[in-house]
């Protein structure tokens, strides 16, 4: 398809190219240039050479036209989405109604002026503005329209209950980084129904995937293995629509930068576990869904003063610290607990970190904190 519209492009390019010189040649009555005899027969020489540059010019900005073309199509699609079917309706109707009294004005009064140039603006302007006023009006009297047609009530009806429909739930695109995609949690968390779709799948991040997938590295080549599965288990197996975007932005490099380029293109959120995106994305002003955030947020709470049993299993990174783990993998900073590696003891909290990162607990040997008291 893309081959035909270049060879289309490229016709009209020449056709342009052909008519161009023509008019040009005739208005300036032009016969000889450079030495060359144009009038009579030789007269087609020129056309012929304006329609090859034209053909020439329309091949090398084809690309361009079709991305163009390709893009203001999408925009015109949104906008129209997100238009009722009663006000384009209406606004049709409008429309035609104005363009037919234009067109009842333009064929009678104004074919009574002498000037043909002056009938033919005068003309193009009423065209332009009966047909916006039939629009505006139209769209802004749609209630009143469509109450005088019994059978449009419905469709108003419908219509108005669709919009209240969309205020309340708002769903924007979420696009996955490939953190997050290899971290695997992400079907875990769409399966329980906290995430709703779409769930957008860029083109570039599938392309680094494959990348990792393949790479020599056997630690590497698991994990990019492990997203593709991932990503196949969304698909198939959980109920929420799955979109691969081919929108790309080949001026930029790095796939983190494309990624929130595409969030503000496409007015959606991001979804990772990335620190380092995050606070980025937050410096951009582009919504993120970190997936460590919520799963902190989800974490038993625990306040100074509590007490727990914990096993103390290596060395901090301070003198005389211990270090213990939760269940979930929360870390315990035990303050003095070197000496209790191995053992199972009780500990009184005295401060809990929270960070995007993640979560840290600082505690005390109970029997420690039983003494300062």
């Amino acid at each position: 398809m893309r081959k035909v519209i270049v060879w289309v492009l490229m016709i009209l390019g020449a056709a342009l190219g052909a008519e161009s010189v023509y008019l040009l040649t005739n208005y300036f009555k032009v016969t000889r240039f450079l030495g060359f005899d144009f009038s009579g027969s030789g007269s087609i020489v020129p056309v012929l050479f304006g329609g090859v540059i034209g053909g020439i010019i329309f091949y090398l900005i084809s690309s361009w036209l079709i991305n163009f073309g390709k893009e203001s199509t999408t925009r015109v699609e949104r906008m129209l989405q997100k238009i009722p079917t009663s006000e384009m309706l209406v606004g049709a109707i409008g429309l035609i109604t104005g363009l037919i009294i234009a067109y009842l004005i333009s064929s009678g009064p104004i074919k009574l002026i002498p000037f043909a140039w002056l009938g033919t603006l005068l003309s193009i302007l009423i065209y332009l503005l009966l047909g916006y006023l039939g629009v505006s009006i139209a769209t802004k009297k749609r209630e009143d329209i469509l109450g005088l047609l019994i059978p449009w009530k419905r469709l108003v009806q419908k219509d108005k209950e669709k919009q209240a429909a969309k205020v309340e739930s708002v769903m924007q695109p979420k696009i996955l980084d490939t953190s997050v995609i290899i971290d695997g949690r992400i079907a875990d968390i769409c399966k329980t129904g906290f995430i709703e779709g779409p769930l957008i799948i860029p083109a570039f991040v599938l392309e680094e995937l494959r990348h990792i997938a393949d790479s020599s590295d056997a630690l590497k080549r698991n994990r990019g293995r492990r997203g593709l599965d991932i990503l196949n288990r969304i698909q198939k197996e959980l109920d929420i629509n799955v979109e691969i975007v081919e929108k790309d932005f080949e001026e930029l490099t790095e796939v983190d930068t494309k990624l929130l380029k595409l969030a503000q293109y496409m007015n959606g959120k991001v979804i990772t576990n990335d620190y380092n995106l995050n606070k980025v994305a937050e410096f951009q002003r582009v919504p993120v869904l970190n997936i460590n955030e919520l799963a902190n947020a989800v974490k038993p709470v625990v306040l100074p003063g509590e007490e727990m049993v914990v096993q103390v299993i290596k060395d901090g990174k301070e003198f005389g610290q211990g270090v213990a783990y939760l269940d979930d993998g929360t870390m315990i900073v035990v303050d003095g607990g070197k000496r209790y590696i191995g053992d199972t003891i009780e500990v009184v909290v005295t401060s809990v970190l929270q960070t995007a990162a993640g979560r840290m607990i600082f505690v005390k040997p109970k029997s420690a904190a039983d003494k300062v008291s």
